[in-house]
């Protein structure tokens, strides 16, 4: 089982489940993006998710893009981002994974990429546009390197790809709560609990929700059927509002959602 899944798990055996929290690397610059990571685990997030600012985002919302485009125009570049993950790794004990898409490690070097996030303290990579049956080259490379892979799963996804999914991740998979970009919304579709249940059949053992999810209500809803909910923009948004404080204080208030009555 890898780090991630044993935290995950671990959230399962206190009765709840894990708050998984989103935020670019480099915005508003990088030293504030470092300490807003920081202070999202003194708060309460079980698992960090670290953002890789990219030139063309298809899966991200316009708050998450705002983020990510002032990071790139200050100069972001992926040497930035390992140095985060070390500069947190060092300061936390929480899993730091990074959400990437897959040109920018294809570039680096994917077996490079590998050996540097590992070296960093870094536990494993999401990656949205890659799907589990064209990774051949990341499942090895993962593989020698022990580091967790998170593919993703949609309502749309047919059962072989769900298997696919469920058969090549490590840590969780993590499923896409509702069709298009990321971005809060009032309700979390209801589509989510079947395709938690759908990857449960497929033989999913830790399955974490995102997209949408912004609120402690939301966070408790989801733990009633999901192993771990994943939130971004409503911590992009409080960031870019009000700074370190403000992030703080709206990670401290979802992982509320966590905690059992």
């Amino acid at each position: 089982m890898s780090g991630v899944a044993d935290v995950i798990a671990q959230r399962k055996v206190d009765g709840s489940g894990a708050l998984v929290g989103y935020l670019p690397v480099g915005f508003p610059d990088l030293p504030t993006s470092i300490q807003a990571a920081i202070a999202l685990v003194d708060s309460g997030v079980d698992v960090l998710e670290l953002g890789l600012p990219y030139s063309d985002p298809v899966m991200d919302g316009t708050v998450i893009q705002k983020a990510t485009q002032a990071a790139l125009a200050n100069g972001f570049t992926l040497a930035h981002g390992l140095e985060a993950v070390a500069a947190i790794t060092s300061r936390v004990d929480a899993p730091v994974l990074v959400m990437t898409y897959w040109n920018p490690v294809m570039q680096y070097g994917i077996d490079r990429f590998a050996d540097d996030l590992l070296a960093a303290g870094g536990a494993g990579l999401i990656t949205p546009d890659l799907v589990a049956d064209e990774a051949g080259l990341w499942l090895v490379a993962s593989d020698r390197t022990d580091l967790d892979r998170v593919f993703l799963a949609a309502p749309s996804s047919t059962d072989t790809r769900l298997r696919q999914a469920v058969e090549k991740s490590r840590g969780f998979v993590y499923a896409v709560s509702t069709m298009g970009i990321t971005g809060a919304r009032g309700d979390v579709d209801s589509a989510a609990r079947t395709l938690v249940a759908r990857l449960r059949d497929a033989g999913a053992t830790s399955t974490c929700v995102g997209l949408g999810i912004s609120t402690a209500e939301q966070v408790r809803e989801v733990l009633e059927y999901a192993d771990g909910a994943i939130v971004g923009s409503a911590l992009v948004t409080a960031l870019s509002e009000g700074g370190v404080a403000a992030v703080a204080r709206t990670a401290a208030a979802l992982a509320a959602g966590t905690r059992v009555a």
